[in-house]
C-alpha cells in the first residue's frame, strides 16, 4: 500500500507542471540549509533468512515512523544529507510465530546529486552509509523466557528522490532508499546466525530551505 501510495504521490507532482517548467535560477544556493519533515515506511525484503542451521525461519515486517532530514548544499547541485527518525519497530516471527518486538534507530548519511536545483521538479540520488542500532527488544511466543540480542549493523544506503517546489523556500517532495542491513542474532548467549533486513524504505516530506 505504502509503495502504490508513493507512486501515486510521484505521478501527482509530475504532472503538476510540464516536464520542462524551470523556476527562475537565480536564488537556487542563497539557502544553502535544507529540512524534511516526512514519514517514511522500513519495508524488510521477504525471506529475512534462516537461523540455527536453517531449522529456524525468521521474518520482519514494516514499520511506519514520522522522519527529519538536514542537508547542506555545497552547490545547488552538490550536498550531505543526515537523516534521522522516531524509532522503528518490528514484529518479529520465527517459523511463523511472533516471537519478539524491536525498536531500532537507522541513522543514514548521504552525499546527494540534485539533477535540476533550479527547476520547479528537481530529481535527485544520493549513495551514503547507515547504521541501525536495536533496543527494547520484548520476547514473547518461542522466545518467552528467552533473551534476544540483535546485534548493531553498518552498510551501504541508496537514495533516490524528487522534489516539488513551491517557493523559493518550501517544497514536498518523495523519496526512496535501500539500505543494505543485516542483524547478528543471539539467543542466550548463543549465535544463532545472521537476519537479512535489506529493507526499502518509501517516503513523502515537507521540506524548508535557509
Amino acid at each position: 500500500m505504502i509503495r502504490q501510495r508513493f507512486l501515486c504521490v510521484a505521478s501527482m507532482l509530475a504532472v503538476l507542471l510540464p516536464a520542462t517548467a524551470r523556476a527562475q535560477d537565480a536564488g537556487t544556493n542563497d539557502y544553502p540549509w535544507l529540512v524534511k519533515l516526512g514519514v517514511h515506511d522500513v519495508d524488510p525484503k521477504s525471506n529475512n533468512g534462516s537461523l540455527a542451521g536453517g531449522a529456524i525461519a525468521a521474518d520482519v515486517d514494516s514499520s511506519v515512523r514520522p522522519t527529519v532530514s538536514i542537508e547542506y548544499l555545497f552547490t545547488p547541485h552538490i550536498g550531505i544529507e543526515a537523516l534521522a527518525a522516531w524509532p522503528f519497530e518490528h514484529e518479529i516471527k520465527l517459523n511463523g510465530v511472533r516471537s519478539a518486538n524491536t525498536k531500532q534507530l537507522p541513522p543514514t548519511f548521504s552525499l546527494q546529486y540534485h539533477f535540476l536545483p533550479g527547476s520547479v521538479l528537481s530529481p535527485y540520488i544520493g549513495v551514503g552509509v547507515n547504521y541501525t542500532r536495536f533496543f527494547h527488544i520484548h520476547e514473547t511466543g518461542l522466545l518467552s523466557g528467552d533473551h534476544l540480542d540483535l546485534g548493531s549493523s553498518w552498510g551501504v544506503a541508496a537514495h533516490a528522490g524528487l522534489d516539488y517546489r513551491l517557493n523559493d523556500r518550501w517544497l514536498v517532495g518523495v523519496d526512496v532508499r535501500w539500505i543494505d542491513l543485516d542483524t547478528r542474532v543471539k539467543v542466550n548467549g548463543a549465535r544463532l546466525g545472521m537476519v537479512t533486513i535489506s529493507p526499502w524504505v518509501y517516503g513523502a516530506y515537507v521540506g524548508f530551505r535557509f
